[in-house]
């Protein structure tokens, strides 16, 4: 097989890309809508989610939003002057500085996380479809998708463990 990148690999990538933006720019919209910016969305998100044993730090949240630690600070500062987050002293390591959720920040990314995952159950389809394609999955899933069809249910995504 060639190296060669093939016009469908540029056009499935193009896809992809416009994908994403579609969704990011759509979760942008829908943060503003409930009075957050994105950048502070995308900060409540990042405290809430971080994988079991991870603490958010503010180390942590720069590196997980690939920004600069003054940015961060500068986030955390806003979205604690709004009552969204408190900062706390690490126990072990007192330098750390810890940012939690506060409850009426958990409100607020509840919020937008539900409409976010409302959005994907409609029109992720798309996004999968394009990620497929790029992998040169697409056959394989056509082939789901009609079967599926026949029995007129949904196409059911492997769970990747």
């Amino acid at each position: 097989m060639s190296d060669d990148v093939r016009t469908e690999q540029y056009r499935a990538l193009a896809e992809l890309r416009h994908q994403i933006r579609v969704f990011l720019s759509e979760g942008d919209q829908t943060a503003r809508t409930v009075g957050l910016e994105p950048q502070q969305y995308l900060l409540l998100l990042m405290i809430r989610g971080l994988p079991d044993g991870q603490a958010a730090t503010i180390r942590t949240l720069a590196e997980r939003l690939t920004l600069k630690h003054h940015s961060v600070v500068e986030l955390v500062d806003r979205l604690e002057a709004n009552g969204y987050v408190r900062r706390s002293r690490g126990r072990e390591d007192r330098r750390n500085v810890i940012v939690s959720l506060l409850p009426r920040g958990e409100r607020m990314l509840e919020d937008v996380a539900r409409q976010r995952i409302n959005e994907l159950r409609s029109n992720g389809h798309d996004l999968v479809r394009a990620i497929d394609r790029l992998l040169d999955r697409e056959g394989t899933l056509a082939g789901r998708g009609k079967r599926a069809a026949k029995r007129g249910g949904k196409v059911r995504q492997k769970k990747r463990g």
